[in-house]
């Protein structure tokens, strides 16, 4: 897989992580160091770790489905961002009631939310048999870097959540365009 391709994934996944810091940035209003690491590294960790995750289930199927695996891949991307499109118009995402999300239990529960997207695609990863562990280290390093700039920026942003649903649906259209590309190689399109 080409690297621009795993930065365009790596960019799309990370646009949730990116909405929930602006959205915490946006409630804490005050960031310090330490609120900024612990969510850019829980946030960067879990997607990671979820990537992987999902190849590794993924490897352990891969035989049983050779035959229509890129219309798994493109099936399990275009879920995804679709999901992530419907969440961004939906604008479900609701504010916090003052407590801190780099924090506790808040924390682990956004973490695994924002990247139960990258399960998905790191299985997509293994049906197409392509190795986990650059674009998982990939996918990390931008949630983490995308989340760091999201909780900055989220205290600066009063309008954080409209460009949060932008973005979001940006992301859900790109991983969309790379199941349609997975098709076009494939020869299905």
């Amino acid at each position: 897989m080409e690297f621009s391709t795993i930065l365009l994934i790596a960019l799309a996944l990370a646009v949730d992580a990116f909405a929930v810091a602006l959205a915490a940035g946006v409630s804490l209003c005050r960031v310090n160091g330490r609120q900024v690491f612990r969510l850019a590294w829980h946030f960067g960790f879990f997607q990671a770790g979820m990537n992987i995750l999902g190849w590794l289930g993924g490897l352990t199927v891969r035989s049983l489905i050779e035959t229509f695996d890129h219309w798994l891949a493109f099936g399990l991307l275009a879920f995804v961002g679709i999901k992530m499109i419907w969440e961004a118009i939906r604008e479900a995402k609701e504010e916090g009631e003052g407590a801190d999300p780099t924090r506790g239990r808040m924390l682990i529960t956004l973490s695994v939310a924002t990247s139960i997207d990258s399960l998905a695609v790191g299985l997509s990863f293994a049906v197409l048999e392509i190795s986990v562990w650059l674009p998982a280290l990939i996918i990390g390093l931008v949630a983490s870097g995308l989340t760091a700039l999201g909780l900055r920026l989220g205290c600066l942003l009063g309008a954080a959540s409209r460009l949060g649903s932008r973005a979001e649906i940006v992301g859900g259209l790109v991983l969309i365009a790379i199941g349609l590309k997975i098709l076009h190689e494939h020869g299905a399109l």
